[in-house]
Formats: structure tokens, C-alpha cells, sequence
């Protein structure tokens, strides 16, 4: 085993992910992969994603050490700028957004032109991996959801949403939950500690989104277990809450997990997080068969108004 395969190895090993290990393994010898955060906040801005001055915000700093210890290298920006410039350098993009991010809104940062969400769309579908975590999902709503019918489905989608795979509605209080696991084998989530997970299922508190506009592709990985949750926002089936699909030639990976400060530090979601961007980059190979009839067949059922 070369030197940069050894100490990559051990450093992804030391936090449990087996399956990134041998994905990053497998790719030892090809150029660094490139990740490019996007934390802009044109609608509410979460306190993770919020920075001091120019310092990195929480998430930021997760992410900037992770890339560090697991052989990656990531760019942190707010300016929707960059998607005006050379896409070509990244193999992969993490969104945590909100609102509509060709307006200022409310950061202040330079917006992304419309042409630079056609352009981010076109390099997914070209090829490159996408990921969003939380309020990635409550980004670029589809018309008929800013109309006014946010608790319905929609049938024409803004084409952010289309390629994400699902469209946030609403939330209640922040609550521990149970997360339903559906394949246990999708990167990152075989390693999850066994100790947390009961009958197939781990709790983890966070700030829970009510989701829709699935799309009859998606491969559930974790699927919401409503049962006992607090508000009408969750009065309705289980439905997914992480998921993986293909956009034409890109991987995409959700996962709804990620408004609090001690989800981002929980090894768990980080091994999560971790696996779903192997897969994004396209370092471990694993087919995303749709499941979404299977695993949560009351996903498009809807919580009352």
C-alpha cells in the first residue's frame, strides 16, 4: 500500500467509514477531488451556516476539517458569482441555501445569475455530484408552492427542485425523531454505530422538515418515522428524509438532517455525509434503484393545512 493510501486508510478508519475508505483507496492515484460549499442565505439563515465576520460558519468548518483528514479539498463561498466562473474545477457541490438564490436576500452576498443556475444545472447533469443538506431543500421553491398552495403537490417543478428530488413545505418544533433506515448499505450508513440504532432505526434531534414533490425515481435511504412526532406538520405516513438519485449522468444525495450545531459534529452524520459524498464524486460505485413505492408508499400524502 503506497504512504498517501496508508495514512488515508487509517485517518477514514479511525472515524468507521469502510466504504469511503476503499472508495478513496480505489482513487489514490488521480487528482484530488474538489468539493464547492454554497452557504448563501437568501431567505432564513441558519445559525450553522451564519459567519463572523470572515471567519467560516460551523458548517464551513466541519467541512473544511473533514477535507482535511479524508483527502479531499473543499472551497467555501457565499458569492452566487462563482457560478458564473470555471465549474470544470469541481467535482462535486454542497448546497445548505435557502430562498432564492439569484436575489440578494437576506446575507447580502452577490446572487447567482440565472444563467449560473442554468449553468450549475447543466454541470450536475454533465456529470458532476450534488449534495444538500437541511434547507438545500428549501431553495428555489416551484411556482405553484410561492403561490400560496405550499401544502399540495405540484406538477410543474422549478428545475432546482427536479434535480434535487424534493421541495420543503414546513416544520415544527425541533424534537427528537426516529429515522427509518432503508438501505443500510448505501456508503457511509453500514457504519453507522450499531449501538444507536434500534429495530432499525436511530433517534437523532434535530429541526425536521416536512417534505413533497418526490419524484418517482428517488432511492430512499432514511425514511421519517412520523409516529408520536409533536405538530401537524408530521401528521401523515413516513415519507423519505435522505435519499440518492441520478440526474441523467450527475449523483445527487439529500439528506434533511443538519439545522443544529451538534448534528453537524455527530460522528454519524458526518460518517453519513462522508459516504454520500463518495458516492457523489463517483468513488464508490453502488446503484440507486427507485424505491420510494416500496419504502414509504404514503410519501405524496400531505399534512393538513
Amino acid at each position: 500500500m503506497k504512504r498517501r493510501e496508508m495514512l488515508l486508510a487509517t485517518g477514514l478508519t479511525a472515524l468507521g467509514l469502510s466504504q469511503f475508505t476503499w472508495g478513496r483507496a480505489a482513487a489514490a492515484d488521480k487528482p484530488k477531488r474538489k468539493l464547492l460549499m454554497f452557504t448563501k442565505s437568501a431567505g432564513f439563515e441558519h445559525s450553522v451556516a451564519k459567519r463572523d465576520g470572515d471567519k467560516l460558519s460551523h458548517n464551513e468548518r466541519i467541512m473544511t476539517d473533514l477535507s482535511r483528514d479524508h483527502g479531499f479539498e473543499v472551497v467555501c463561498t457565499k458569492d452566487g458569482t462563482v457560478f458564473d466562473s470555471d465549474l470544470d474545477q469541481y467535482d462535486a457541490f454542497l448546497f445548505y441555501t435557502t430562498g432564492v438564490l439569484t436575489e440578494p436576500g437576506t446575507d447580502k452576498t452577490p446572487p447567482m445569475s440565472a444563467k449560473g443556475k442554468e449553468r450549475l444545472l447543466a454541470a450536475v447533469a454533465s456529470g458532476k455530484g450534488f449534495l444538500a443538506s437541511h434547507c438545500g431543500s428549501d431553495t428555489f421553491h416551484s411556482p405553484g408552492h410561492r403561490a400560496g398552495k405550499s401544502r399540495e403537490e405540484q406538477d410543474e417543478k422549478d428545475s432546482y427542485i427536479a434535480m434535487l428530488g424534493g421541495e420543503f413545505i414546513s416544520h415544527g418544533p425541533q424534537q427528537k425523531a426516529r429515522q427509518r433506515i432503508i438501505d443500510a448499505k448505501f456508503p457511509g450508513f453500514g457504519d453507522i454505530d450499531p449501538k444507536s440504532i434500534v429495530d432499525g432505526e436511530f433517534m437523532v434531534e434535530d429541526e425536521w422538515y416536512s417534505l413533497k414533490n418526490f419524484p418517482d425515481d428517488l432511492h430512499v435511504i432514511l425514511a421519517m418515522d412520523t409516529q408520536g412526532m409533536k405538530g401537524k406538520d408530521y401528521e401523515r405516513p413516513p415519507y423519505p428524509s435522505t435519499w440518492a438519485r441520478r440526474h441523467e449522468k450527475g449523483r445527487v444525495f439529500y439528506t434533511s438532517m443538519g439545522h443544529r450545531e451538534d448534528v453537524w459534529t455527530n460522528p454519524n452524520f458526518q460518517r453519513m455525509l462522508l459516504g454520500g459524498l463518495a458516492w457523489a464524486f463517483g468513488d464508490v460505485q453502488y446503484d440507486v434503484p427507485a424505491n420510494i413505492k416500496e419504502a414509504t408508499p404514503g410519501a405524496h400524502v400531505m399534512p393538513p393545512a
